[in-house]
């Protein structure tokens, strides 16, 4: 905001005019009775009572508006302390509206904002107790049947390990992935770009899932032989980790004996598009502007049987923001989905 304010004098030169001409009446009136009156001597009594009703009124009008907006503030709490300052204070009414209307209605579109991210931050506790809650509860329950007399049994104990670790390890990605959400969110993590293949990320990336993938007969392809290197400028450790996550995401919605498809293409001369496509089971149109979303699941109770943290779409789109990219989703029920993102070409 500026500071210099447009000023109205109008109302201190009026009641200074008027209160000149009340006093100099008087003071006439008074020196005819005593029969020395000089109306010579009126001018300087009518321009002294003038000026200083004028400063007088003026300050202390500029005073009053002052005190009356800091008193606004502190009960209303619609301004800022700082919003106003006495070199700020306008005498102008229409102008001393307009601003206390411009500072409500940004303090509005605050409070709205506000009540959204409180709103955003009770669903994501909500998800994040739910997702911790399931593996707790259960590695709770498997080890207190444990210590009530099932550690006897070798069959049962070897068992009930067995779940109980695998729900400890559900947690430690769970917090593993919270962790890197929440370092990517604040920029805590810095990208070290270097010139990288992508076609041998994938190749990795394929290897790494190949036992999961056959577990439901899914096959890991490229569209096309790529028997030359497609080089692009990216952090290998963080392009690694949205590959794995988008090819690990289609596998666990994808159908038995579907398949991953991955192409890589030239968009123009300084990107390369990559996309992954399956044929599993789709997403709702309605669902396709919040995947992104941490914890947010198309099936909020059937998903979480394939595992996972729900937070593996969200840290991808994290990484591909983080790269000053974008990333794309096209999908339609029952026939499948397509991931796509750009990279950087490298020189």
């Amino acid at each position: 905001m500026a500071s210099h304010q447009k000023r109205s004098y109008s109302f201190a030169g009026f009641t200074a005019l008027y209160i000149a001409v009340f006093l100099t009446l008087i003071t006439g009136v008074f020196f005819s009775f005593l029969g020395t009156v000089s109306y010579l001597f009126l001018i300087p009594v009518a321009l002294i009572s003038f000026l200083s009703s004028f400063f007088i009124i003026q300050i202390r009008v500029e005073k009053f508006i002052y005190k009356k907006i800091n008193k606004l503030n502190k009960e209303v709490s619609l301004l800022e302390s700082a919003s106003f300052g006495r070199d700020q204070i306008t005498t102008d009414m229409d102008t001393l509206t307009k601003q206390v209307r411009r500072f409500t209605q940004h303090k509005k579109l605050e409070i709205e904002a506000l009540k959204i991210r409180e709103s955003y931050r009770k669903e994501f506790l909500g998800n994040v107790s739910h997702e911790l809650k399931t593996p707790l509860f259960m590695v709770q329950g498997y080890v207190e049947t444990l210590l009530n007399g099932a550690l006897d049994d070798e069959n049962v104990r070897d068992k009930y390990l067995e779940r109980a670790n695998k729900g400890i390890e559900r947690l430690a990605y769970i917090v593993k992935d919270l962790d890197m959400i929440s370092r990517l969110e604040v920029g805590g993590l810095t990208l070290d770009k270097e010139k990288v293949d992508i076609v041998e990320l994938f190749n990795s990336a394929f290897e790494l899932l190949e036992m999961k993938a056959a577990k439901k007969n899914i096959s890991l392809v490229f569209d096309k032989d790529y028997p030359d290197p497609i080089y692009v400028n990216a952090d290998v450790e963080r392009i690694q980790q949205v590959l794995t996550n988008l090819l690990d995401n289609s596998i666990k919605y994808g159908k038995k004996a579907g398949t991953t498809e991955v192409s890589i293409e030239g968009l123009m001369k300084d990107k390369t598009i990559v996309r992954i496509t399956d044929n599993g089971v789709g997403i709702e149109q309605s669902y396709l502007t919040r995947i992104f979303e941490r914890f947010f699941r198309v099936d909020k109770t059937g998903s979480r049987k394939v595992g996972g943290s729900g937070l593996g779409l969200s840290i991808v789109k994290h990484i591909i923001d983080a790269h000053s990219e974008k990333i794309y989703v096209e999908s339609q029920l029952g026939i499948g989905s397509e991931f796509s993102f750009t990279l950087e070409n490298a020189e």
